[in-house]
This record gives structure tokens, sequence and C-alpha cells, in this order.
């Protein structure tokens, strides 16, 4: 799967999980989004699903500091949004906090629910902390890659207390 980045320049690019990935070739730093790329849109009314992937070419991230994230969303972007799943970051810096994910680790977390596992830890290897978030997630994602509907969403978070 092709990964991408927009990025905002807004964090500390000594900790920039998106210029890590586009320096070891993992993904690409684009200024437009195309109509087949998945937007990762934490504001996003629709759920990523495994059916997803029959709509898409690229899977894009969009970087920015979370304390930025509504202005950097409110832009209109072209391809399908979707949010994630509620995950627990693996990130020293949002260490287990629900949803503040890096952009790696909300790009690796879309591969998982893409069928993509392998490639999604591909990435997670560059980081420090890579495998944390999988420990932390990796029931969750198995549970999400079988998903067909938001309501199957509910009932996992339900099952493991997130809800």
């Amino acid at each position: 799967m092709k990964l991408q980045v927009l990025m905002f320049y807004q964090d500390d690019p000594k900790k920039c999980t998106a210029a890590k990935m586009v320096k070891f070739g993992l993904a690409q730093n684009i200024k437009k989004i195309g109509s087949k790329g998945l937007v990762l849109d934490p504001f996003s009314k629709n759920t990523l699903m495994p059916k997803d992937k029959s709509l898409i070419n690229t899977i894009v991230g969009v970087d920015c500091s979370w304390n930025l994230a509504d202005q950097a969303f409110s832009k209109k972007f072209n391809g399908i949004k979707r949010k994630l799943p509620p995950l627990l970051a693996g990130n020293p810096v949002n260490y287990a906090k629900l949803n503040k994910l890096t952009t790696a680790e909300a790009l690796a977390a879309s591969l998982f629910i893409l069928g993509q596992k392998d490639q999604g830890l591909d990435l997670l290897d560059k980081f420090k902390w890579g495998h944390t978030f999988y420990e932390l997630n990796q029931n969750l994602l198995d549970e999400y890659s079988k998903i067909e509907n938001e309501e199957q969403v509910e009932v996992i978070l339900k099952d493991y207390g997130l809800l």
C-alpha cells in the first residue's frame, strides 16, 4: 500500500514521525491529495473498515500538532475521509492516551485494519516505541481488521471496557 503524508510542520522536527517516514522512504511527502487517497481524519463521521481497501490506492496521514488539529482538518481535502477506531498511543509523548496517535501510529493502524499487517509492523520497526503501540493495541487491531460495520466497533469497545 502506498503511504503519503501531508505535512503542516507544526511539531518538533526531531520528534516528527512523518518526517522520519519520508526520510526512510516509507512515505511520500505530498502537497495535494488524490481522489483515491484515504485521508485519516479524526473528525470524519465514518470509521475505517477493512472493506475500504477496495476504494483506495493510497493512505494519507495529515501531519499536524494535536493542539492545532481542528484548524488543519477544517481545510477541504480531496480523498475518502475516515477516522480510526479508538486506539491507545504507544508514543512517549501521549503514551496510553486514547486516540492521541502520531502520524506513524495512525498509518500503521490503518495498514493493520486494511489487512497489510507486515507493512504496518515494518513501519513501526523504525521507531523505538513502535512495538509498544502494537503491544497496547494488538487485540483491538486484530478485531478491527474483521469488522464490517460501525456497530461492531461499539461492541468491541464495550468488550474491552473502553466505552
